[in-house]
């Protein structure tokens, strides 16, 4: 992973939809115009340095008081990657490829391999040199530093002091998949190859965490897939040059996705519309978890923002994606102030929302509030992570004397089980996994590449003590996580058969050609070492695991140019892969798969379905369709 380069001493201001100009609160820069692709070298590039050493063991550190390492500055620019989509690119661009300007990669740099990437997840912002918030945190005399009610030792239940919060997002023009005809010839529909079903279980919806049942994903009797559906990317108004569209869930008969002031449900292996959920706003933020009985949770704009009023993100709602219904809409107050949430998440039947303004949770059946922001405290919840539990990551102390509380709570009441005290300086922490408990943090800044990930914290969620802190190099592994709002927003790791498994970076695959590769490594979390397994993505391409299947990892293959991504069952323990799919190798689809970054873009896949997806629509126009959403399936 390049270094990032600094982000501009102004953000460009986005007409139409931008956020006010606070200067207590960050401030989230619009998207630069995109560049022109340069013309790919005419001569082969340079081999780049060999990968990560797998065979090396990190010893666990210990976690409170722990040295800080120094912050490591960006580069005044990033190396110049090397075009094409995909590893082994030949030396022109493919027809059909030809949109006329780049999409920015991760903080304005170009897409690898000269692909349009998405802008960062979830709103991702860049670290260096990012406008922080300044509200001073003064602790107050007799309260605990956690600012919470700890079992039956601490009596006093406190939150948050009051913050402007985070106005993001804005509305995005929305256009159903036609499934027509016309669309075959000039579409990723215009490929197909046969394969066979597979049976499975809902996909991208599970909390990564602990290991339960059996593996359900099974390899067809063919696994070559067809295109399902397309939806085509919705149309931004007009001066909004990027919006967030974050949000796809997929049930046993339904995917849905995030659109236009609206979320539509498809059926998983027609894209028929099943149902449609118009919202008075667009969605600012959405978990991934789906409950048993099909429910989740998002949060939107109480109306469709405009130039003189950009709509704050203050509707926190449960969503029933088996009848495409709300099931309740609430807000929250911080004294006589609005909260604008910045992340949303579902824990033990309770919806839980953070901000700068503080948490608060409703319980998930009724609405009824659980626990709401208070002002009268130095701490605050700036979000949750859910899923088989709730973790809070609480933000105690002034700015310049940050610490982190990474609490395990009581969804019913929000009061602490158990408690872990970061060092103090470390500004942002995501939680990769409540049960084992597994957070993620840029210690010191030390990454170096925008990951916000330096080392991951392996938490015993009884006790609240550190069993092993483990090293993840910036320039080692490609995990990702945003940190800033969106706690529990991570890429490139999952968390299973207590381990962790996280994607090395690319490197040269060894030999005379000039391909890549990576591995998919694993790390025990109770002694902080790397386990020796290791599953390898083949010569030129870029495995990425998404989530757990009982004690196994499914992960996705990123292809080279001339052929189609792939999605493979890794064994927990022998590591052996199974191929699940393999998606079409002709240009039409190609050129729709490769746009959607694992890094950058949703993908769930489920009972033998693949579903890719933007999170962001913007204006970058193209002389081929854009596509938010590219279903594929076996048969």
């Amino acid at each position: 992973m390049s270094q990032p380069p600094p982000p501009p001493s102004q953000p460009p201001q986005q007409p139409g939809f931008g956020p006010p100009q606070e200067p207590s609160e960050p401030q989230t820069p619009a998207p630069s115009a995109p560049a022109t692709p340069p013309t790919p070298p005419a001569q082969p590039p340079q081999q780049p340095p060999a990968g990560p050493d797998l065979n090396k063991a990190p010893q666990p550190q210990p976690g409170y008081g722990y040295p800080q390492a120094p912050g490591t500055p960006p580069p005044a620019a990033p190396p110049t990657p090397p075009q094409g989509p995909g590893y082994g690119y030949p030396q022109q661009q493919p027809a059909g490829y030809g949109y006329p300007a780049q999409q920015p990669g991760p903080y304005g740099r170009p897409g690898p391999y000269g692909q349009p990437q998405q802008p960062g997840p979830y709103g991702q912002q860049p670290p260096y040199g990012y406008a922080q918030p300044t509200v001073p945190m003064q602790a107050q005399a007799g309260q605990p530093g956690g600012g919470r009610k700890v079992n039956a030792q601490v009596a006093i239940i406190v939150s948050a002091v009051v913050a402007i919060a985070l106005i993001v997002g804005g509305g995005v023009w929305y256009a159903n998949s036609s499934g027509k005809d016309d669309d075959k010839q000039t579409t990723a529909e215009g490929g197909d190859t046969k394969g066979g079903e597979g049976d499975g279980k809902e996909g991208g919806s599970g909390d990564g965490g602990a290991t339960t049942g059996e593996a359900e994903e099974k390899a067809p009797a063919a696994t070559g897939s067809k295109v399902l559906f397309q939806v085509p990317s919705p149309k931004v108004p007009k001066g909004v040059t990027t919006i967030s569209i974050a949000g796809s869930w997929l049930t046993d008969s339904v995917y849905a996705k995030s659109g236009l002031s609206e979320i539509t449900g498809y059926d998983r292996k027609s894209g028929t519309k099943k149902w449609t959920l118009d919202l008075p706003g667009p969605v600012c933020a959405a978990t991934p978890h789906v409950t048993e009985d099909n429910k989740t949770a998002i949060v939107h704009k109480p109306a469709m923002p405009s130039k003189t009023d950009p709509q704050a993100c203050t509707e926190v709602a449960a969503v029933d994606l088996a009848a495409g219904s709300k099931v309740w809409t609430k807000t929250a107050k911080s004294g006589t102030m609005p909260v604008s949430f910045n992340n949303v998440t579902i824990g033990g039947g309770t919806v839980a929302a953070g901000s700068t303004s503080g948490g608060a949770a409703w319980y998930l059946a009724t609405g009824d509030e659980r626990w709401a922001p208070k002002t009268s405290d130095s701490c605050y919840d700036a979000g949750y992570g859910g899923g088989a539990k709730l973790v809070a990551v609480r933000k105690c102390g002034s700015y310049d004397q940050r610490q982190l509380h990474i609490q395990n709570v009581d969804p019913k009441t929000g009061d602490v089980l158990a408690e872990y005290k970061m060092d103090e300086g470390i500004e942002y922490a995501a939680v990769v996994s409540t049960d084992p408990l597994v957070v993620a943090a840029d210690v010191g800044d030390s990454a170096g590449d925008g990951s916000g990930i330096s080392d991951f914290f392996s938490i015993d969620n009884k006790t609240g003590k550190l069993r092993a802190r483990l090293s993840a190099p910036g320039d080692e592994f490609a995990a990702r996580c945003d940190a800033i709002y969106k706690v529990e927003n991570c890429t490139g790791v999952t968390v299973g058969n207590d381990r962790l498994y996280i994607a090395t970076e690319e490197h040269d695959s060894g030999g005379d050609s000039y391909s890549q590769t990576n591995e998919v490594v694993a790390f025990d979390l109770a002694t902080g070492k790397q386990t020796g397994q290791r599953a390898d993505a083949g010569e030129n391409y870029e495995i990425f695991p998404l989530r757990m299947d009982g004690p196994d990892v499914i992960a996705y293959k990123r292809p080279p140019y001339d052929k189609g991504g792939q999605v493979v069952s890794i064994d927990g323990e022998s590591f052996k892969e199974t191929v699940l799919m393999e998606n079409p190798s002709t240009e039409a689809v190609r050129d729709v798969e490769s746009r959607m970054s694992p890094d950058y873009s949703e993908i769930q896949f489920g009972q033998g379905g693949l579903y890719m997806s933007s999170v962001y629509a913007s204006d970058f126009t193209s002389r081929e369709k854009e596509y938010s959403v590219i279903a594929f399936g076996t048969e």
